[in-house]
């Protein structure tokens, strides 16, 4: 089966992932995506970061009814902070049936080269990328003229999935003023919040 890796804080999951995901399935080769909850740092401790296990919970309750999409907590049994390398050598060691790929956003293609031992990740798995909206301050800089690297990359494909201005970080905020954001989220994600009453404080 040919899954690709989706990484995330998921902080919480909305409805701009869930496009993005469904996308990648109707729309590439990829038969499933997990959606890998990233950990949290114990070094680097956020007030705003969920509990690893509610942010899994979250992205459990949006996918439960796409048989295509599936949440994953693999990286919270491996060493912090986790290193996309060290967690694709140790998915692939479990599911070796499994051919993974990486879906990742532009601006994260762009620091690539940055990355621990990228030259084996590309040598071993495809990435998919899907275009992300610019913030202002990145209009400011000029990023959307910089060259993005790898982009001819043979293991590289650029998708045309639809350009998401959602974010986390807006829906807490909007939750924290008492704004309504139920059309930002997903039915099952947004009951879970509103009964834990995350994000509110």
């Amino acid at each position: 089966m040919k899954v690709g890796l989706y990484f995330g804080t998921y902080n919480p999951i909305h409805i701009g992932h869930l496009i993005i995901a469904n996308h990648m399935t109707e729309n590439s080769e990829l038969d499933q995506i997990w959606l890998v909850v990233s950990p949290q740092n114990p070094l680097k401790k956020k007030a705003t970061l969920l509990a690893d296990y509610h942010r899994l919970a979250l992205v459990e309750r949006a996918v439960e009814s796409n048989n295509k999409l599936k949440a994953s907590n693999i990286e919270f049994s491996l060493p912090i902070p986790s290193y996309t390398v060290d967690t694709l050598t140790y998915i692939q060691e479990k599911h070796p049936d499994h051919d993974f790929s990486i879906i990742m956003g532009e601006d994260n293609l762009r620091t690539l080269h940055k990355w621990k031992n990228h030259q084996q990740i590309l040598k071993n798995h495809n990435i998919y990328v899907y275009p992300r909206a610019l913030t202002q301050q990145e209009l400011m800089e000029g990023s959307s003229k910089k060259e993005t690297p790898f982009k001819n990359h043979p293991k590289i494909t650029i998708t045309n999935s639809p350009v998401m201005k959602i974010s986390a970080s807006f829906i807490r905020s909007a939750i924290k003023q008492k704004k309504d954001v139920r059309y930002l989220l997903s039915e099952p994600v947004y009951k879970y919040l509103s009964e834990m009453n995350f994000y509110k404080k």
